[in-house]
């Protein structure tokens, strides 16, 4: 039985501001899981509506573990970071089936909003 897929597309990147109130820290994430014995190298490349893509951005993840990669802060050895209130597409490839899906907490109104959905997967 498979556990997961290799590939997940994420279309509707789009990092919040940070908001007023700062006990709340708006963010995207992306969590991850590996259901697998091996260990997943885990490549993400961002596709970005007005310039060319940035890849070669990896993660590792354990046999049997959950990460959660926030997607506000330096990401891989790149220490690549976003920037606020760009639109972008997050294109997950892993070398071993794993389980994928994308969060946004936007703290900008007082009722904040959160959500998580999960990805085109091939």
């Amino acid at each position: 039985m498979e556990r997961g897929k290799k590939n997940w597309v994420f279309c509707d990147g789009y990092l919040p501001p940070k908001g007023d109130n700062p006990e709340f820290e708006g963010h995207e994430a992306l969590m991850f899981t590996n259901l697998n014995d091996e260990k997943a190298k885990i490549e993400l490349s961002f596709i970005f509506e007005d310039r060319d893509p940035e890849e070669g951005i990896f993660v590792e993840l354990d046999g049997m573990r959950t990460t959660c990669v926030r997607l506000d802060k330096p990401m891989g050895e790149k220490n690549f970071t976003l920037g606020e209130s760009v639109q972008y597409t997050v294109w997950v490839k892993s070398d071993v089936p794993i389980c994928a899906c994308f969060g946004r907490l936007d703290v900008r109104q007082t009722n904040m909003a959160y959500y998580s959905v999960e990805g085109y997967t091939f």
